[in-house]
């Protein structure tokens, strides 16, 4: 996927397709690009929520901008994600380390397990926002849950993107597991410390996709 999504934002970026122009078929782009109608529409999808296209039920694909901004996951740009997940996530891990029950922590260690066995990206992500949901339950203020809540679909859009487009899953089940063993611990600091690296590595895979350092361009044929 990550071949046909950085040959069709090549094209964008280098002005190939102008500004409204309506990109080729899936049938046609399957056809040229050598891949299944799966990958193409994956594809597809991440060019919409780097906010270079729009889909048009019926219509088709058209072009919007020439230059990836600010990446969109359902209702909240990436950068609005982030800016508040900083302000809520990296002190309620904080408050989770010295509130957690023996509960909290018995059922963040059993997530944790079966995310770093599963092998299904779509089990995987969905295990990912439950574990987010965990550490806000941890600090035992129903609050902090909601908001984790009302961001939930926008963090599986995120971390499903981030999957396809930089690998995140096994380096993000180790900050998991770094973020559990400070709530073992019971260490506000490390708890709070250990959020605050994920967000941070999160943040730094995102601004390599969006600078364009993961969907390098390549000829057809190339393995992907």
């Amino acid at each position: 996927m990550e071949f046909v999504l950085g040959h069709l934002r090549g094209a964008i970026e280098r002005g190939e397709y102008a500004i409204g122009d309506k990109l080729p078929s899936e049938a046609e782009l399957c056809r040229t690009l050598e891949v299944s109608r799966p990958v193409l529409r994956e594809a597809l999808r991440a060019l919409q929520t780097l906010g270079l296209t729009v889909a048009r039920t019926g219509k088709g694909t058209f072009v919007v901008a020439h230059r990836v901004e600010d990446p969109t996951f359902g209702d909240y740009a990436a950068s609005d994600l982030l800016e508040v997940r900083r302000h809520i996530e990296i002190p309620v891990a904080g408050y989770a380390a010295v509130r957690r029950t023996p509960e909290n922590l018995d059922h963040l260690a059993r997530l944790l397990d079966r995310m770093e066995r599963e092998t299904d990206t779509l089990a995987w992500v969905a295990m990912d926002t439950l574990f987010h949901l965990a550490v806000a339950e941890a600090a035992q203020n129903p609050v902090f849950r909601r908001v984790i809540e009302e961001i939930r679909d926008a963090l599986a859009r995120q971390s499903a993107f981030l999957n396809e487009l930089a690998g995140r899953r096994e380096q993000s089940d180790r900050e998991h597991r770094t973020i559990v063993e400070a709530l073992i611990r019971g260490s506000a600091p490390d708890a709070s410390e250990a959020m605050a690296h994920h967000l941070d590595r999160v943040r730094s895979s995102l601004t390599e996709i969006v600078d364009g350092g993961t969907t390098a361009d390549s000829a057809p044929g190339t393995p992907h």
